[in-house]
């Protein structure tokens, strides 16, 4: 049958829509499925997506809250963060006021508070005292890591083992309003002295000035009584006497380990603490032993 040129043209244009309907209706949920998938992904939370991976380790591990001592701030922990970060780890360093301890106490609470899950409290130095009292009933925190720090029973103080006089003379500079700072010549000497000089320089220029009315404030009830703890000795310290040091992880029945060092341990041996810290995130099933180039072992006394 012969068709008119119109006609044909009619044709053609009849099987260009089938075929274009055609192809919409097949196509359409296929992309539909596409976007919903891809919008999928884009809302799964921090720690969900790429579940075969294992780098993903903040999903089931503690938050560790790093909490300073006296005369050092948040960043000092800079190199134990840095290893910590690496090993897939969720850190919270804190900035103390260092002008009383409840003021202290209260900013690891909020820090425990704002983690909103299980934390892992460390401590250097006083930051140990804090650790001590912001743990207490609390039942967010899994356990307590001290560094070369004070490990107070109830109504014991800092100077219930280190006062100002016990230090070498002219080595604190107190303002008018009683705030101390560790005399910069001799910072290195006394705090830090296996800490490369320039490093230990910036840390002297950069310390925050610690209430020297602290040293006399009473603890509290004791965290460590309910906790599982973990303690660096440091055997060269010049701050905390090593024996003193020693006393506080006997008495707390901690995981122990030594290493010959300054008070500030964590920026003169990062690594040895960075896995201190890793161990005791690991280590809610029982106490363990760890041991490191620089550093030795010591199990935690069984009584």
């Amino acid at each position: 049958m012969l068709r008119s040129p119109n006609q044909k043209t009619n044709f053609v244009i009849l099987m260009f829509l089938t075929t274009t309907l055609i192809a919409s209706f097949t196509l359409t949920p296929s992309s539909g499925s596409a976007s919903t998938e891809s919008n999928n992904t884009l809302i799964q939370p921090d720690g969900t997506q790429g579940m075969g991976t294992t780098t993903n380790a903040t999903s089931t591990n503690a938050t560790i809250i790093l909490v300073h001592g006296g005369w050092a701030d948040g960043s000092s922990w800079g190199k134990v963060i840095t290893t910590l970060k690496n090993a897939g780890q969720r850190v919270i360093a804190v900035q103390l006021p260092l002008h009383n301890s409840a003021d202290d106490i209260a900013t690891v609470k909020r820090a425990i508070e704002l983690a909103g899950g299980p934390v892992l409290l460390v401590g250097h130095s006083y930051g140990g005292f804090v650790i001590t009292n912001a743990a207490y009933n609390n039942p967010n925190v899994t356990g307590l890591v001290y560094v070369a720090a004070f490990a107070p029973d109830e109504g014991e103080s800092l100077g219930t083992f280190v006062t100002p006089a016990m230090l070498p003379p002219g080595i604190l500079i107190a303002d008018s309003a009683g705030l101390t700072y560790i005399n910069p010549d001799m910072f290195h000497d006394a705090f830090a002295q296996d800490v490369n000089r320039t490093e230990a320089d910036i840390m002297a220029i950069a310390q925050k000035p610690f209430n020297q009315s602290i040293f006399g404030e009473p603890s509290g009830p004791p965290a460590w009584k309910q906790l599982k703890t973990w303690y660096q000795v440091s055997d060269s310290d010049r701050m905390i006497p090593p024996d003193t040091q020693r006393m506080f992880a006997q008495r707390m029945n901690a995981t122990t380990i030594n290493i010959d060092t300054s008070h500030a341990s964590y920026v003169a041996h990062p690594d040895e603490i960075a896995q201190l810290i890793l161990d005791a995130v690991g280590g809610a099933g029982g106490r363990g032993t760890m041991t490191g180039a620089a550093g030795t072992t010591t199990p935690a006394p069984t009584s």
